[in-house]
């Protein structure tokens, strides 16, 4: 069994300010089936938990509709969760997400990274903007106008789930290892997957950066690999396979309708990311 738990951030912030909530509860699933999956685990049933300061319907009913259809993307059943009015806690309209989702592998289809040489290729395949993560800084370096105004629609985007195209994937190739590209980005989440010996080093010119990205990075004088530390920069899950495999991943991927690149090699290191332009 393989569990994961997480949240959707200070997006909820954002959201609260435009006051749309629809978005946000595919972003919870996402955030945890997507990690569960990289373990190469089949995502089983879903966890929820709301508090807020005061119960509004209207906005709970977005919600529980959003999270719902996200359990249908990633195949798993929203089994039951948690909803809490918290009046000494939250003020009156404000509230926080929590999700839990439950997988299962069997043992000797656990993906763990041991299998990981030198030589093997990584593929990116690409998010759908800046999904749930960085936006502490994003509200830093927008003013509110700014994200109630035409920024608003690219904000809230909803964080893609991977699982479905994961899982067939996964019939057809082998794959070594994954990182789900969420907080810390490429520089810290990659590193986890990899074992002793090994480093990757990612060409930034395999792919095109969104703009969103390069709009925060030039408005906010962010230095390149704190933008690969904080975001996604386009890529939201990322593959490591021997380079036999590699191809015939892409196409697979492609048939499935999801943009992905081959965008950086495995290298000998002590776990680190080293980012080529």
């Amino acid at each position: 069994m393989v569990s994961s738990t997480d949240g959707v951030g200070t997006k909820l912030l954002v959201a609260d300010l435009i006051g749309k909530y629809d978005t946000v509860g595919v972003d919870l699933v996402a955030m945890c089936a997507d990690d569960v999956v990289v373990t190469g685990a089949e995502p089983f049933f879903f966890l929820d938990y709301i508090a807020c300061g005061r119960l509004n319907k209207n906005k709970l009913l977005d919600l529980m509709k959003r999270i719902a259809r996200g359990c249908q993307t990633a195949g798993c059943v929203l089994l039951g969760g948690e909803t809490a009015e918290l009046p000494g806690m939250y003020a009156k309209d404000a509230f926080d997400l929590a999700g839990f989702c439950v997988g299962i592998v069997s043992q000797e289809k656990l993906i763990d990274g041991r299998l990981c040489r030198k030589g093997d290729k990584v593929i990116g395949i690409a998010s759908n903007g800046l999904h749930s993560n960085g936006f502490s800084l994003v509200r830093k370096v927008f003013t509110q106008k700014e994200m109630k105004g035409e920024l608003s629609r690219e904000l809230l985007r909803p964080t893609r789930i991977y699982t479905p195209s994961i899982l067939k994937l996964l019939k057809s190739v082998r794959i070594k290892a994954m990182a789900h590209i969420t907080g810390g980005g490429f520089i810290d989440n990659i590193p986890r997957v990899l074992p002793e010996g090994l480093s990757v080093e990612i060409n930034v010119r395999t792919w095109k950066t969104p703009r969103i990205f390069r709009m925060i990075q030039d408005k906010g004088c962010i230095q390149e690999k704190e933008m690969f530390r904080t975001f996604n920069m386009g890529i939201g899950m990322v593959l490591i396979l021997s380079s036999k495999t590699s191809n015939q991943a892409l196409t697979l991927l492609q048939r499935m309708r999801q943009k992905a690149w081959e965008i950086g090699v495995v290298v000998e290191g002590n776990r680190r990311v080293k980012i080529l332009s």
